[in-house]
This record gives structure tokens, sequence and C-alpha cells, in this order.
């Protein structure tokens, strides 16, 4: 699997380890750490922009299913240096699905819900529904998406699209750009000043890691291919956010509100109808529950 050091890929790599599977992790430990990738995988550095090195990890490993979650994951980044965010999410996917697909592998890869579809969409969003994205990071998972899907029609594999919700939980960074879960709670625990964009208005579809890491091992004990949502269809908004981490923390911390910053959406969720009923996926972790599990997990980290 790809990204496996990272916040999300770490979750999903030690999912698939607790199964008892062989998994390779390749991720290039930018933003991932080395102690996050499961003890028992093999690990290799390596940036997926680098067709050779891609192709001769993979060739080495030979997998039958391929986790696909290295990318460059910040939407304000992407608008910064869109020529990085295309290394990464652009040539770095089409790497990973041409060789895995040489290979005869399945790829799960992971996408983007709100980011693609854009603005003005009717909410929560169906699968079906025009992508009109608002940052290159949005463009460039769109761009995955195409390969993905055209490798699957003209090979006949069973790739898979999971167009992923905000994905929040233990291990996310909370430094430079990440999910705002990560970053209210590293600054309640630090007393530091608390900012809320779109004045902590905009609303997301929060789904915790768990739930996304049971996905992936789900699509690989299946046979689906397509592309599928996964989130709860719920608009919660970011004082909501908020609001849920300081009654785990014991704060009443007044935000600065400040304007959206340029690519971000106002409001997104996402119709997870299709992934339910083709290999039976549903969301299980409750946002409350989530938002104080993650909260213990910083405050233990901040301790430590």
């Amino acid at each position: 699997m790809t990204g496996g050091a990272g916040f999300i890929g770490s979750h999903v790599a030690d999912a698939f380890i607790a199964r008892g599977d062989d998994v390779l992790v390749v991720d290039d430990l930018s933003t991932g750490k080395r102690e996050q990738a499961p003890d028992a995988a093999e690990l290799v550095k390596l940036d997926i922009a680098d067709t050779d090195g891609v192709r001769s990890a993979l060739t080495d490993f030979r997998p039958d299913y391929v986790a696909h979650l290295a990318a460059q994951s910040s939407v304000t980044v992407s608008v910064a240096d869109p020529e990085r965010d295309f290394a990464s999410n652009v040539l770095g996917t089409f790497n990973v699905v041409r060789f895995a697909t040489e290979l005869g592998a399945r790829t799960a890869f992971a996408s983007t819900g709100g980011a693609l579809y854009g603005d003005g969409v009717p909410l929560p969003t169906a699968e079906d529904h025009p992508a009109k994205p608002l940052s290159p990071y949005g463009a460039g998972k769109l761009a995955g998406e195409a390969f993905v899907g055209t490798s699957q029609r003209l090979h006949g594999i069973n790739h898979v699209v999971l167009r992923l919700g905000n994905v929040y939980g233990p291990r996310q960074n909370a430094h430079g750009e990440a999910g705002v879960v990560a970053i209210f709670s590293e600054r309640l625990l630090s007393d530091d000043p608390l900012s809320a964009y779109g004045d902590g208005k905009p609303t997301r579809d929060y789904v915790h890691v768990a739930d996304i890491a049971r996905a992936f091992t789900m699509v690989a004990d299946t046979d689906v291919a397509g592309t599928y949502n996964l989130g709860w269809g719920r608009e919660v908004a970011v004082l909501e956010v908020l609001d849920g981490l300081q009654r785990a923390a014991g704060t009443a911390v007044e935000p600065n509100l400040e304007p959206l910053r340029p690519g971000e959406l106002e409001r997104s969720s996402l119709d997870s109808t299709a992934a339910a009923e083709a290999f039976g996926w549903r969301p299980e972790t409750e946002l409350r529950e989530g938002l104080a599990d993650t909260f213990r997990w910083y405050a233990e980290s901040h301790r430590a």
C-alpha cells in the first residue's frame, strides 16, 4: 500500500496486518512517520512520482491488492504550489495504477468527496453528481480517478475509487495543513489561540479513521469496482466540532473568526448509500464518541 506511514494509511496498514496479510508500505516519509507504519510491514521509502522506483517496488512485492493513499493532501498547498500537487496526486497515482494493473492487482484509490464536487451541489451529494473542483487538489484527485476508471475498463481489473469525507482521528498531524480536529485539539492542549475560517460556518462530513480503514479491508474481500462515497451524509459545522472537543477538554475558548481561504468549500456532505449496497459499509463511530476518543489520544501524546 502507499502512504502507509501517514495518518489514514497507517490505520489502513494496521487493519491489514491485523488480518494476517503481508503488507508492503511505500511512503516517502515527507509527512508520514516511520514509527506509524506497522512493525510487521515491509517499508520502502519512496516518492510515488518516481516512476522507476514504483515499478521496482511493486514488481518485487507482487501485490494482489493496492490501497493507494499516498498524496499531497492540502487544499491550500495545492493552490500555492500546484506543481507539487500534480507530481504527487496525478503523476504518482498514474504510476501506482499503471504498475498495479500490469501485475493484475486491484487498486483502491483514496480520492476526495467534498473537494471534488464543489459548492452549490445537492447535499448529501451522490457519486453521479458532476465534479466541479475548486482547487488543484480536487482537480488532481479527479485526474487520478480518470486513470483508475480507464484502467478498469481497458484491462478488466476491478479497481475502486473511494471518495472520503473529512477523516479525523488519532495520528493526524496537527502542524501545518491538517484537519480542524487535530489543530483544535493541539491548540486547546497548548492554550494557543484558535482560528475558525469561514467564521466557523463551513460544514463537512466528518468520518472517523477507523471506519475508513474498515472500508479498505471490506473492498479487498469483494470483487466490486466503481466509485463510492464514504461519509455519514451529515453536515457538521466547524464550530460544532470545536464545541465537541471543548466538551472533551473541559474548556470554553472563543475562537478568532476568519474569512474562508481560497479553494475551500462552504458546505459538504456525502451520500454513501452505494457503498452500503455494494459491499456493506456504513460508518459506525458517532462524532461525539469519535471526538472524545481523538482528544484523549492528543492529550496522551501531549503529556508524553
